[in-house]
């Protein structure tokens, strides 16, 4: 069985989480992605602390396809520089780790 991860995501409100979320979906790329909104990012940016109302897309993928993934995301997404990270799955539900390999390319 190939390697699992899951990954994290921000994005700047709703529309733009779900359209990401189901992009990753349609395409194969993502086995679920969960969207949760209502989180509170601080941040350095251009200097300054800033701090935005942000949407979290927490996913499962394969580890192979993370770049592919990575890439999706930044076609998607409105920020300059997208929140895209992932780290591997060490274990789990053998039964939810399959599942994830069966729905995604």
């Amino acid at each position: 069985m190939s390697k699992r991860s899951v990954f994290y995501i921000t994005a700047e409100n709703m529309n733009e989480a779900e359209k990401i979320a189901k992009a990753l979906v349609e395409k194969k790329l993502a086995a679920c992605v969960n969207v949760i909104p209502g989180i509170s990012s601080f941040f350095y940016w251009e200097g300054e602390v800033q701090s935005e109302k942000e949407v979290l897309l927490l996913g499962k993928t394969k580890s192979e396809l993370v770049d592919e993934l990575v890439q999706e995301v930044k076609e998607q997404h409105s920020y300059e520089v997208p929140c895209t990270i992932t780290w591997d799955i060490e274990s789990g539900n053998k039964a939810f780790l399959d599942w994830i390999g069966e729905e995604t390319k």
